[in-house]
């Protein structure tokens, strides 16, 4: 039996998934705020929750698996891009979610069983909102609706932090109406120029972090697997998920598995538009890199350590991949084309995500001609899709150059196992120059052509 570890926040343990029903493994990741382009680093937790969601139907059956991924439909964010550009709150959400569905698409994300707008929920929200006070951990004050952080023992807990500790430089609202700084809005009034619903506490909107309770209970129920999200909602947003979950179903567990992806950086520097390194995932695709080539990158870093985006490893997914392509190409123009997933992949991915391992696999697997299980495991993997392949045409080498290259790099292994590490490294360095990708594994060194390529820069033996 195929046993899945998970690393789970809440624990801070890696144990062994169980699911609640294995006939209906549940998942729930927090999306976007749909006001603008996706950015790059949105796109991590949608790769890393992606593989999830691919490896959880491999191995409890694709029919067996419900993913709930919502969308933030009414936001501060929303308005103010609604008001800059002249146009409808509507036509702002609606553009924004065509584009990141267009743009999750194109980097192999398969769509959720289920992608929930938070304003079809609003009544879910009214329902658990006026629960909430009917078990005095929500009161009313000006309009607002406030949870009352101090009636539920255990907030903090989650985030591992003491509740009053948290009042200090902790990003809540001061509001003369809180009974407490941390006490945070399930209920606010609006504008007249702002969207709002009628309520029995005036016109107005949901607080952020009830959509997700709401949502979550209405599509998973009070008890599910797994939910997910980047570890900059660890605080407050996921902690005050769980406490107005936990105190509106007392006896239901809400998640059992919490995880978190760590962030993304640019060229080792936080993304930022100061910076001139703030891109949106549209700037990388019309730039020509291939949708799986983002992936590869971003699946070569485990999900909880900070990702770092650069143009070479860029240049490189785009070089193993034209090299996979060209080996698997029999196979995948063959619409049933079927065959077990190799074992060092797929117990990779069952470690936590071990999304690198799971690379360095294919890699072993490509090295040593296995193109039926490299195709299995890299498609496990969002890669080497049917239609994926044509963002590049595969470069190849002529029998006279491809003999040249394997030549050169058998010199380069008789250098390093003569200790000659000069000279190694001189053969490497000429051979990259030409426009060689080059990439060593545990059983063989495995090239592949750059969009540089020049045989002529070739060194002579």
């Amino acid at each position: 039996m195929t046993v899945i570890k998970l690393h789970n926040s809440k624990t801070r343990l890696k144990t062994d998934f169980t699911p609640i029903d294995a006939k209906n493994v549940r998942l729930y990741v927090c999306g976007p705020t749909v006001y603008d382009r996706a950015h790059i680093g949105n796109a991590r937790p949608v790769i890393v929750f992606d593989q999830l969601f691919r490896l959880l139907r491999h191995v409890f059956g694709e029919n067996h698996v419900t993913y709930v991924r919502n969308f933030t439909d009414v936001d501060d964010k929303i308005n103010a891009a609604a008001v800059k550009r002249g146009l409808s709150i509507r036509h702002i959400t609606d553009e924004t979610i065509a584009w990141y569905h267009e743009d999750m698409d194109a980097i192999g994300a398969l769509r959720p069983t289920h992608a929930p707008r938070a304003t079809d929920y609003i009544a879910q929200m009214l329902d658990m909102i006026g629960d909430l006070i009917a078990k005095g951990h929500a009161y009313v004050a000006e309009g607002h609706v406030l949870f009352d952080v101090r009636s539920y023992s255990e907030y903090g807990q989650f985030s591992g932090r003491g509740l009053d500790d948290m009042i200090a430089g902790a990003r809540v609202e001061v509001a003369p109406y809180k009974r407490d700084p941390l006490d945070f809005v399930l209920w606010k009034p609006s504008g007249v120029q702002e969207p709002g619903w009628d309520s029995l506490y005036g016109y107005g909107r949901p607080g952020w972090h009830i959509e997700c309770s709401a949502m979550s209970h209405a599509l998973l129920g009070p008890h599910f697997d797994i939910h997910g999200g980047g570890n900059d909602l660890l605080f407050p947003h996921h902690e005050n998920e769980i406490t107005q979950s936990c105190c509106a179903h007392p006896d239901a567990g809400f998640a059992n598995v919490w995880m978190h992806n760590e962030m993304l950086q640019v060229d080792g520097k936080k993304m930022s538009k100061s910076l001139g390194n703030f891109f949106s995932l549209r700037d990388l695709l019309d730039k020509g890199y291939g949708g799986e080539v983002i992936r590869l990158v971003y699946l070569g870093t485990h999900y909880s350590r900070p990702m770092d985006w650069t143009d070479t490893k860029a240049r490189q997914a785009a070089g193993t991949l034209r090299k996979w392509h060209a080996l698997s190409k029999n196979h995948s123009a063959d619409p049933n084309f079927c065959h077990a997933v190799p074992s060092s992949v797929l117990s990779s991915l069952c470690d936590d995500l071990n999304t690198a391992g799971a690379i360095a696999a294919l890699h072993d697997l490509a090295a040593v001609g296995d193109a039926a299980g490299l195709l299995a495991g890299a498609r496990l993997m969002g890669l080497l899709g049917a239609g994926q392949g044509t963002w590049v045409a595969v470069k190849t080498a002529d029998a006279d150059t491809e003999a040249l290259i394997d030549a050169l790099l058998g010199a380069r292994k008789a250098a390093r196992e003569g200790r000659n590490f000069a000279k190694a490294d001189a053969l490497r360095d000429a051979i990259v120059q030409a426009g060689v990708i080059i990439k060593d594994s545990a059983h063989a060194v495995e090239w592949s052509l750059a969009d540089d390529f020049d045989p002529l820069k070739l060194p002579k033996l």
